[in-house]
């Protein structure tokens, strides 16, 4: 029989360390999915957030390129003295090189720099009401041709703020590329021709153009934002059903043990009172043979219990057969405890009823089995005084039953009523049973319209509080 149960006990550890494998497995595989395609959700949004900056700044490139493709509709005055100082630093430089050094200078601080600013801002406002922009040209280079000489190459530099010509950005930092103006002037100086090259660089920002490519992707974000969430609430539910799936197995595996432990034990004795009774002095002995008999009443009685134990809890309240009658709550309880008392007699039974003469319409035989099951598990647990309470409360009729056993830990009170559930003690089962006293005491109490809670801690014992509605 030992050998029989090491084997069940084994084999449910291997089904159970098997499922542990796999859902650990599936949980990794989950969460690496999960990743990666949280990973290409973002490098999607990511890309469509470039192309639709790249978008932007072309519309405002071809906004602003038409606007300045021409100064002269600005201020004709403004863009002759332009050029006017352009050919006039040129033709001082061919007739001094020393004024090279002052040629940058005088650019940079040109007298028109303001007024062009002033206007161009204007126009801006006018042309694109929609977006405040900040705007800079910046001077990249100033190269003189000379008909008889190579290019001589006054000023060439990549584009720098401090290189402004006019405009009112102050860093090209957040700024973006509009436009590259190629101008070229002809003179003569010193009986010589010369071509005048210079290119500029207009920069301009958008104030708060971030807000706004974000408002034009609010639709993308919206769904993307949902996809990872639904992803996540998806994962977090399969988790939690793969959890809940793993304590079922856990619970299964665990009832399957001790079923096969409860029903060794009486076909062990009546296999074993089968095979006294073959002994012909046991049969000749009338004593010996009635408690031979006796024994094999009491096991057959364990074996029927047992089975319609697990038949019974097989069932939902509602597909229960209640016989209901009224009965006097109060003597109902009365009898209960007596019979208790005979079947364990060390154990103290304390009553304190407030109520006097209750009349409920209830199932006499299922309520005697549920009120018993607490009864019993309470000794089961370690109880050797228990207290049994009764009220009337808000068209309620109230029973408390509580013991002084080893308590339940607060974190198992919501597994405590689930079939096949079993308290347990450190990581063992100590106690014996199906786990399925609770539960069915729960299912009963469902069906007479009732309610069951309970108050407990670990080492300080337990306390339970059934409600029925009065009729």
């Amino acid at each position: 029989m030992h050998k029989l149960k090491d084997k069940s006990f084994i084999f449910g550890m291997y089904l159970l360390d098997e499922m542990k494998h796999r859902i650990n497995l599936l949980i990794f595989l989950s969460a690496i999915a999960l990743v990666v395609l949280s990973v290409v959700q973002c490098y999607l949004v990511k890309t469509t957030y470039d192309y639709k900056v790249a978008q932007f700044h072309s519309e405002i490139k071809n906004e602003i390129a038409f606007i300045t493709n021409d100064y002269s509709d600005i201020d004709s005055t403004i863009v002759n003295k332009k050029e006017h100082l352009y050919k006039q630093l040129a033709e001082n430089y061919i007739h001094d090189k020393k004024t090279k050094s002052d040629i940058k200078t005088a650019l940079l601080q040109n007298e028109f720099r303001g007024e062009l600013t002033r206007k161009l801002q204007q126009k801006f406002n006018r042309e694109i009401p929609n977006f405040s922009i900040d705007f800079a040209i910046v001077l990249n280079k100033f190269i003189i041709y000379n008909s008889s000489k190579k290019a001589d190459t006054i000023f060439s530099e990549k584009p720098f703020i401090k290189n402004k010509l006019y405009g009112n950005l102050a860093s090209l930092d957040n700024a973006f590329l509009v436009r590259n103006y190629v101008g070229t002037t002809n003179g003569t100086a010193q009986m010589q021709d010369y071509n005048l090259l210079t290119e500029d660089s207009m920069y301009v920002s958008v104030i708060d153009w971030e807000m706004i490519i974000l408002k034009r992707m609010s639709m993308i974000l919206f769904l993307s934002l949902l996809s990872i969430l639904t992803l996540i609430t998806l994962f977090v539910i399969a988790i939690k059903a793969l959890i809940k799936q793993k304590k079922v197995s856990d619970i299964k595996t665990d009832f399957i043990n001790n079923i096969t432990h409860e029903l060794k034990t009486p076909l062990t004795t009546l296999a074993i009172s089968t095979k006294i009774l073959e002994r012909k002095d046991i049969r000749d002995n009338e004593i010996h043979f009635n408690s031979i008999l006796n024994t094999i009443s009491r096991q057959n009685n364990r074996l029927q219990s047992l089975i319609d134990q697990v038949l019974a809890n097989s069932l939902d309240e509602n597909e229960m057969e209640m016989q209901k009658e009224k009965i006097i709550t109060e003597s109902f309880l009365n009898a209960i405890i007596e019979d208790f008392k005979i079947a364990y007699p060390k154990v103290k039974i304390e009553t304190h009823f407030g109520t006097n003469e209750t009349t409920l319409v209830l199932d006499k035989f299922h309520l005697t089995t549920a009120i018993l099951n607490v009864l019993e598990n309470a000794v089961k647990y370690g109880s050797k005084t228990i207290i049994i309470k009764t009220t009337l409360n808000q068209n309620q009729f109230n029973l408390s039953i509580q013991d002084d056993g080893i308590g339940i830990s607060k974190s198992k009170h919501s597994l405590l009523f689930d079939k096949f559930y079993r308290v347990e003690q450190g990581n063992l089962h100590n106690s014996k049973g199906l786990g399925l006293g609770l539960y069915y005491v729960n299912q009963i109490i469902k069906a007479h319209q009732g309610t069951i809670a309970v108050i407990s801690d670990l080492g300080k014992g337990a306390k339970f509080y059934i409600s029925f509605p009065l009729s």
